[in-house]
C-alpha cells in the first residue's frame, strides 16, 4: 500500500485520498485473492473527468478545456495463462467471465457489456492478445453522472489487457497508435464503434460520441487544464488550474444513461452535425472530414455553414451556432484568461455555454439549469453543466479555502428546490488531477 500511496500522490491526489484508493487497492487484491488468481499483478487508477468548456464539441472536430477529478476506479489485475476474462465489482459482488476473443459478450444495460465490448475488439484488432486477465475494480465515481463512469471501465480493460500482453511491443500497435493522444482516438473509437486507422470497427455502445472522455482521462496533468482539439485528437496548449481555486462537483441526481430516450437525444445533437456536414460536402463540392474542417475552410465558410443550416431546419442552426461558438468562441477566450491567471473573468464565459446548451444545444435538464444557476448565486466564479448532458452534473469554481462550506450551502439550496433529485445527488470537492495511470 505504501507503493500504491506514492503512486497516486504523483498524479495529484490529496494524502487522504491517496490513502482511501490505496485500501481501495488492498480490497481488491483480496478479492483476486479470493478468487484464485495468480501472483503476475499490477495496478491502475482510472480517474473520471471533466469537461470545462467543449460542450458536444469532439466529434464535430472542435476544441475542448478538460481536467480529472480525484475520483475514479482503483483496479488491481492479475494476468491469466488462458484467453479468459474474469472481472469482480468489489463493491457490488458482481462478477463476469468472457472470452478473450471475437464472440465476447454480455447484456446491455449491464457493465459486463462494457467489458465485453473492449475484450471483443481489441481480440479482432490483436490475434496476438493471448493472455486474459483477472479484474477486480471498485469506483467511486458516480455512475452516469456525465464524469465517464463507463468510459473509464473500458479504459482500465483495456490497459490491463495491453499491459498483461505486453501490447506496445507489438508491430501492430506501434504502426497505429505512437502517442497517448492516439491511444485515447483508438480508446473512443471501441466505445463508438468506428474503424481507427488499419483497426477495423466493431459494435461499440450504441452512441455516436467521440473521444473528449478518453483523452482526458488518460492525459490529464495534476494542477492543468487542457486545451485539444478533435477528429483527429490534438494537443493544443495547458494552463495552470486557477491558483487557490477547487472544483465543486455537484452530480444532480438525473442520470445521463445512454438509453431510451436519452441516448436518442444524445445522438440526435450527433446526427445533426453530420447531416449538416453532408449538405455542406454536397454543396461546397468539398470532403471536410469535420464540421471543424469546414468552418476553417474560408474567412467566408462560418456564414455559408449558416445559410446550409438554415435551409435544412430551425435544429440544424441551433446546433451550428452552438458549436461555432463554443469551439471558435468561447474556449480560446477562457483560455485566454486561464494564460494570464484571471479566474474571476470566467464567469461570463462560461455563462455564456451553459445559456447556448439551454438554448441552442437543449441537453440540459431542470436540475442541472437549477445547480449552474445556485453555484452561481452562491458565489462561485463559474459554473457549468458538463458531459453529455439529459441529466449528469454541474462543477463550480470556488476558492479552496471556501470550498466545504460553499458545498454544504449549495446542497441546502439544491435540495430546498429539487428534493427528490437531491436525495439521489452527490456533490465533492476535487483538484485538476492527474490523468489514468498503471504501475
Amino acid at each position: 500500500m505504501t507503493d500504491d500511496r506514492s503512486h497516486l500522490a504523483r498524479i495529484g491526489l490529496s494524502s487522504a485520498r491517496a490513502e482511501a484508493v490505496a485500501e481501495t487497492l488492498a480490497r481488491c487484491g483480496a478479492a483476486l485473492d479470493a478468487m484464485g488468481a495468480g501472483a503476475e499483478r499490477h495496478s491502475a487508477w482510472i480517474p473520471g473527468r471533466v469537461e470545462l468548456l467543449g460542450k458536444h464539441t469532439d466529434y464535430a472536430g472542435g476544441r475542448s478545456l478538460l481536467c480529472a477529478v480525484d475520483r475514479g476506479f482503483a483496479v488491481r489485475v492479475a494476468t491469466r495463462t488462458d484467453a479468459a476474462v474474469r472481472a469482480i465489482d468489489v463493491t457490488t459482488g458482481e462478477r463476469c467471465e468472457l472470452p478473450l476473443d471475437g464472440t465476447a459478450s454480455a447484456p446491455a444495460g449491464t457493465w459486463a457489456h462494457h467489458v465485453a465490448i473492449v475484450a471483443r475488439r481489441m481480440a479482432r484488432n490483436f490475434p496476438e492478445l493471448a493472455r486474459g486477465v483477472d479484474f477486480a475494480f471498485a469506483s467511486d465515481l458516480p455512475v452516469a453522472a456525465g464524469m465517464s463512469s463507463s468510459s473509464a471501465l473500458m479504459i482500465a480493460v483495456s490497459v490491463a489487457l495491453a499491459k498483461s500482453n505486453e501490447l506496445g511491443a507489438s508491430e501492430t500497435f506501434r504502426t497505429a497508435i505512437a502517442t497517448r493522444e492516439e491511444l485515447a482516438g483508438y480508446l473512443g473509437s471501441i466505445e463508438n464503434g468506428s474503424s481507427f486507422r488499419m483497426l477495423a470497427g466493431d459494435a461499440g455502445v450504441g452512441t455516436f460520441g467521440g473521444s473528449q472522455d478518453h483523452v482526458a482521462i488518460l492525459c490529464a496533468e495534476p494542477g492543468q487544464v487542457l486545451q485539444f482539439s478533435f477528429a483527429p485528437v490534438r494537443r493544443e496548449a495547458a494552463y495552470h488550474f486557477p491558483r487557490g481555486h477547487v472544483l465543486a462537483i455537484a452530480a444532480s441526481g438525473v442520470t445521463a444513461e445512454r438509453s431510451a430516450g436519452a441516448r436518442d437525444a444524445y445522438d440526435r445533437a450527433a446526427t445533426l452535425v453530420r447531416e449538416l456536414l453532408a449538405r455542406w460536402n454536397a454543396e461546397a463540392g468539398r470532403d471536410d472530414a469535420s464540421l471543424a474542417d469546414a468552418a476553417r475552410s474560408d474567412a467566408a465558410a462560418p456564414d455559408r455553414l449558416r445559410a446550409t443550416a438554415g435551409a435544412l431546419s430551425a435544429a440544424h442552426r441551433d446546433r451550428l451556432e452552438q458549436f461555432l461558438l463554443e469551439s471558435f468562441e468561447l474556449v480560446p477566450a477562457a483560455a485566454r484568461v486561464l494564460a494570464h491567471g484571471q479566474p474571476a473573468e470566467l464567469g461570463a464565459i462560461v455563462d455564456r455555454s451553459q445559456e447556448a446548451a439551454e438554448g441552442w444545444l437543449h441537453n440540459q435538464v431542470p436540475e442541472t439549469i437549477a445547480l449552474a444557476r445556485l453555484a452561481r448565486s452562491h458565489g462561485a466564479l463559474a459554473a457549468s453543466a458538463f458531459g453529455a448532458g439529459f441529466g449528469g452534473s454541474v462543477w463550480a469554481l470556488v476558492a479552496s479555502d471556501a470550498a466545504a462550506d460553499f458545498t454544504r450551502a449549495w446542497h441546502d439550496a439544491y435540495a430546498a428546490e429539487w428534493p427528490d433529485a437531491a436525495s439521489r445527488a452527490s456533490f465533492f470537492v476535487t483538484p485538476a488531477a492527474g490523468g489514468a495511470q498503471q504501475w
